[in-house]
């Protein structure tokens, strides 16, 4: 690295700070309150990390660096957030202090990797490995979410489907037969009864305030504790959908350590950042009992053996994390595995659109059929009806 963009981190971070005192977290955040709580897209904050790790290494300041990337941001809330860190800049924060004063932008990775970076003069290299994390990392959720899309454009189908069948053609078959005096076959009864139903104004307002009710009774207890074991075990243990959640928080956190250890930050803060990340209690409380074992003088390996949530982990996994350990290069192995979690992601998802194509095709076809068997007992007895 150039001796110019070491200067220019440094600078960053060893400015003479106004009253003689850096200014903590919660004064920067509260300096522009209207912008603390944006949010931007992960391709617009991959593309100002990118853009900040040339700028720096082609020996431009920082501050200036983040003042040209506002200039050419289209205006938006995140030009205005860009705008504000370069002025925070000018008035001698530093860059990572200026960071937490937007958390739901800058997560506690970026901000963590940033302040290590501040430390050590290499700025330029640890943005350009947060972009290749985020990067990654946005590649993954765009897999898992490409799996979602055709069991999801199949339900949909199937309820348009069914419900032109019940709401459009039942009831012409109704008509005719109540005018004939004709009973309707009795599976062809229970579907016009249960369209009826559908129907009703007071069946509606019924469920309408039934859903609105157990929202908030869902969203209540999503807050406590037994509610987000549950739901979190339930994530975990799905039939087919589990794997693939567990392969993808085992990725985003096998990345996150790789990233982290390698740019020289400390396992156990890269471990904090991994629990805050996980969004699982279970995986949230394997980071944890291994932070404390590792308190406790154990090797990562170890700790996570030793964690009575070590089935969320494979053994194969465990495994290459110590020999990591004992040869020096823990962050070399964790960026390989979190390699090898992401393409044994990517044959879940092939797997899991494997089977649920056979899956909604079946669900569809016995849904369909039933309502086509219950549309053809009418008239396979019409023209004695007409006729009568």
């Amino acid at each position: 690295m150039s001796t110019a963009v070491q200067n220019s981190a440094v600078r960053t971070s060893s400015r003479t700070y106004p009253n003689g005192r850096k200014p903590s977290r919660s004064e920067s955040s509260s300096s522009n309150p209207a912008l603390s709580g944006a949010r931007v897209k992960q391709t617009d904050l991959i593309l100002f990390t990118t853009q900040l790790s040339v700028m720096l290494d082609s020996g431009v300041v920082l501050s200036d660096a983040i003042e040209a990337i506002a200039d050419q941001m289209r205006p938006g809330a995140f030009r205005e957030v860009t705008r504000d860190l370069a002025e925070r800049l000018k008035n001698g924060e530093s860059f990572s202090v200026a960071l937490g004063g937007y958390p739901k932008i800058f997560s506690a990775m970026f901000i963590s990797m940033v302040r290590a970076s501040e430390v050590s003069g290499r700025m330029a290299e640890m943005l350009r490995v947060l972009s290749g994390y985020l990067t990654a990392d946005a590649e993954t959720k765009k897999q898992v979410k490409s799996a979602m899309i055709y069991p999801i454009v199949m339900l949909l189908m199937a309820v348009a489907a069914t419900g032109s069948l019940m709401f459009f053609v039942l009831p012409r078959f109704t008509r005719i037969y109540e005018a004939r005096g004709t009973a309707l076959p009795k599976l062809t009864q229970i579907l016009v009864d249960f369209s009826a139903l559908l129907g009703s104004p007071l069946f509606l307002a019924s469920a309408a305030t039934l859903l609105t009710v157990g929202g908030f009774a869902l969203s209540a207890w999503k807050q406590t504790l037994s509610g987000r074991k549950a739901l979190d075990w339930m994530k975990v243990h799905l039939p087919i959908f589990g794997g693939m959640y567990v392969d993808t928080v085992l990725t985003r956190s096998m990345r996150i350590l790789a990233t982290m250890v390698n740019t020289g930050v400390n396992l156990l803060d890269a471990l904090d950042v991994m629990k805050s990340s996980c969004g699982n209690y279970y995986f949230q409380c394997l980071w944890e009992t291994a932070d404390r074992k590792i308190r406790d003088g154990y090797q990562l390996s170890d700790a996570l053996m030793l964690s009575p949530y070590n089935g969320l982990i494979a053994s194969g996994i465990l495994q290459m994390l110590r020999a990591g350990e004992k040869s020096g290069q823990l962050g070399q192995v964790c960026d390989k595995i979190s390699i090898f979690l992401e393409k044994k992601l990517q044959n879940s998802i092939r797997t899991a659109t494997s089977l649920i194509e056979p899956l909604m095709i079946i669900i569809m076809g016995a849904i369909i059929g039933t309502l086509a068997i219950a549309l053809l007992l009418p008239v396979f007895r019409i023209s004695s009806v007409i006729s009568q």
